[in-house]
């Protein structure tokens, strides 16, 4: 092949590569299946890299959050990664690059807003004024419209949302992407290559149907050239305030709500049960879960988050699970987490 860009797996023996001025057009291109594309495509370094490296230049942070499998708590992380930052007085934006599944609008409280342009470009939706969030949720007439596009237009789409987007002067800028190792990941590495980007969270459960598609995601970032900050193991185990409990009684015409008689026979028969938190394993965690997979794969474990019903309440409603005390289970372990990651960037 050939010394100048990339050389296709299809291509033919002495393939002068994609970049080349030669391309599609040497003696060697003859009968190759790419020739058509290679000779039409425009040659040389992307010029929208620079915009995009000029942009960044104000963002002194850039994380980005993955998770190998949906439906782990990415997009909640982010979120709550987001609102922490926040209230530390940082600087902070929040890119949602789920192009197919965009939730952050709805765990930022942020339903139904429109972005606005002006002549330094997309303007961030904020939630404070030290929290930004840009996403294509804000850009459906409805939010319940299916956004089905093939990778060229996504891949526009998150370059312009790089380009485009006039965060300002920013200390972090979390990007929460879809799940998987598709191409969105591939693109926001390749439009961040050149500015430094610190690294990866990656979001889990424990059990190994969800750890098997951690390990790929893993060794994208490692065969990318993006540091692995560290993993996230969500979910793991339910801890809720016995206080908020239901009970049910099971009968042959169904069952019957007893959360009423239950409680008051606890406090009357036993009321320091009230004060207890009530803690069961929802996922099998027996093979040793995120933190041994870590361990063996050689990344940081940056710790485990409980399944927490407030926490999911929080992001439904769109708010921060750090503002009150309902998130007694699931906040401490968060910001345990967050001081860890601030500490070590």
């Amino acid at each position: 092949g050939g010394s100048k860009g990339d050389v296709p797996e299809d291509a033919n023996a002495h393939c002068p590569g994609t970049q080349s001025e030669e391309a599609g057009k040497a003696d060697s291109c003859a009968g190759c299946p790419n020739q058509q594309i290679c000779a039409t495509a425009p040659k040389g370094p992307d010029p929208d890299l620079v915009a995009i490296a000029e942009r960044m230049a104000t963002v002194k942070h850039k994380i980005l959050v993955l998770s190998g499998k949906g439906g782990v708590g990415k997009s909640t992380f982010s979120a709550q990664l987001s609102f922490a930052l926040a209230e530390m007085d940082h600087q902070v934006g929040l890119l949602d690059i789920d192009i197919c599944g965009p939730s952050i609008p709805k765990m930022l409280g942020l339903e139904g807003q429109d972005i606005h342009q002006s002549n330094l470009g997309w303007s961030p939706i904020y939630v404070e004024s030290n929290l930004g969030v840009m996403s294509i949720g804000f850009m459906l007439p409805n939010p319940d419209d299916a956004v089905i596009w093939r990778g060229p237009r996504k891949n526009g789409l998150i370059k312009q949302f790089l380009k485009d987007v006039d965060w300002g002067e920013i200390d972090y800028l979390v990007v929460d992407a879809p799940p998987g190792t598709s191409d969105e990941h591939i693109s926001i590495v390749q439009y961040l290559q050149a500015t430094e980007v610190d690294g990866a969270i990656i979001v889990t459960t424990p059990q190994q149907v969800s750890l098997i598609d951690v390990r790929k995601e893993i060794n994208f970032c490692k065969k990318v050239g993006v540091p692995v900050l560290g993993v996230v193991e969500n979910m793991s185990g339910l801890r809720q305030a016995f206080t908020d409990l239901k009970f049910v009684k099971p009968g042959l015409a169904g069952e019957i709500d007893a959360t009423e008689w239950a409680m008051n026979y606890i406090k009357e028969k036993a009321p320091e049960l009230l004060s207890v938190v009530a803690c069961s394993e929802v996922f099998d965690s027996s093979k040793g879960g995120a933190e041994k997979m870590c361990h063996e794969m050689g990344v940081p474990f940056l710790g485990k988050v409980p399944m927490d019903p407030q926490l999911c309440k929080a992001a439904e409603e769109g708010r921060s699970c750090f503002a009150d005390q309902r998130c007694s289970a699931s906040a401490p372990a968060l910001k345990s987490i967050i001081d860890k990651l601030i500490k070590t960037k």
